[in-house]
């Protein structure tokens, strides 16, 4: 009888062993990933000049009866610029939309927008019922931009120094914790420490 109990028992464990198995690489992978945490993913862009990719204007979106202009990669050079990657689509753009506008309030910096995959009729109703705070809003209809900033999602949030390096990246929205412990260090931090 025991004889015939232990191949039962070899057989239940082999059939676990790929279910341990897989269980203890999600594992690997959640704690190398942050825990979880996609703001902790690490950008290869950190350090790096921004970009170099001109965007058009958002159409139709205009601040004091003015147009406001499209991305250019010489605004990134001179003053500290945050670059908010958007959609009208993305609930947690929704959520940070009141941030950036009191974000926009720093003189010290430029906040601009990169509208990803939007229609901008969509994309001008957003800015109308929350504000706009960008002195610019770049249209990246196809997605091809996001790709060359290394976007993993909407939103996302860049802050790039005076001499056009990219010196920060948020993953996920800006909430009241991140924009005080986060990225309002971060910004000081690319001002060299101005306030």
């Amino acid at each position: 009888m025991s004889a015939e109990a232990t191949p039962v028992k070899r057989r239940s464990w082999l059939l676990l062993l790929p279910l341990l198995t897989f269980a203890s690489l999600a594992i690997l992978f959640w704690y190398g990933l942050g825990a979880g945490d996609p703001s902790r993913i690490p950008s290869a862009l950190i350090g790096r000049p921004a970009p170099q990719t001109s965007l058009p204007p958002l159409e139709g979106l205009t601040a004091n009866g003015a147009p406001v202009p499209g991305l250019d990669p010489s605004m990134f050079k001179g003053q500290v610029t945050i670059l908010n990657v958007w959609a009208s689509w993305c609930v947690p753009c929704h959520e940070e939309a009141p941030l950036l506008l009191k974000l926009s309030q720093d003189k010290r910096i430029r906040l601009a927008g990169l509208n990803y995959k939007d229609a901008p009729d969509n994309a001008r109703r957003f800015l109308g019922r929350y504000g706009n705070p960008f002195a610019a809003v770049g249209a990246d209809a196809n997605g091809r931009a996001a790709i060359e900033w290394g976007v993993y999602g909407v939103p996302e949030t860049f802050i790039i120094g005076r001499d056009g390096a990219i010196a920060y990246k948020l993953i996920g929205p800006i909430t009241p914790d991140n924009i005080d412990s986060v990225l309002r260090p971060q910004i000081d931090k690319a001002l060299g420490g101005a306030s």
